[in-house]
């Protein structure tokens, strides 16, 4: 019987397991410029995996490496402005990296960013999120293409990017993939 206990806890703690998957994660880079890729499929509706990716006042939820996040002031066209800064090392390569971006968006199924290079840590930086719904949840592509304002080692700097896209991407599709089931969409505009 408490085998049988056992067992079923199991299988009920299996049961909620994300169903998050990482497709595809790619990264390439010419000169100082990097793009990095990713496709994913989540068992969440895309409005509510949306309400999740612009909601900047707790993006901190995503990663821990989130250090400051938010909105900003928006600029002087009304778009919305938000900032991040992210923390963390590379074997003996620590930094800090700050982005303001320009936040726009097109609900319930892109989001863009494009970073103002004067505010930030980076030369360029454009980000785009694609949500496709699909039988049983959303197919989301995500795609960064950033210029750093710092050295990045030439030989592995792209190596050691898509280690960490292959990691923090597999964690936070999951940790997107359970917000959004948790609040479900919520209608909220910034």
């Amino acid at each position: 019987m408490i085998r049988a206990g056992l067992v079923g806890l199991a299988l009920s703690a299996s049961a909620a397991v994300s169903a998050a998957i990482l497709y595809s994660v790619d990264v390439t880079h010419l000169g100082r410029r990097y793009e990095l890729m990713f496709e994913s499929h989540l068992s969440a509706p895309r409005e509510a995996i949306f309400d999740v990716l612009i909601d900047y006042d707790r993006v901190g939820r995503l990663s821990r490496a989130y250090t400051e996040f938010g909105y900003l002031d928006p600029a002087a066209d009304g778009t919305p402005v938000v900032h991040t800064t992210v923390e963390g090392c590379v074997w003996f390569f620590c930094r800090r990296l700050r982005r303001v971006e320009r936040l726009e968006t097109r609900a319930p199924g892109f989001i863009r960013t494009v970073a103002l290079p004067e505010l930030s840590d980076f030369r360029y930086a454009v980000t785009e999120w694609a949500l496709e719904p699909t039988p049983g949840g959303t197919l989301l592509s995500y795609r960064l293409e950033m210029e750093p304002d710092f050295w990045v080692p030439p030989l592995i700097g792209p190596w050691i990017l898509k280690q960490r896209l292959e990691r923090s991407g597999r964690r936070a599709v999951v940790r997107i993939e359970r917000l959004a089931l948790q609040n479900g969409p919520s209608g909220a505009a910034h």
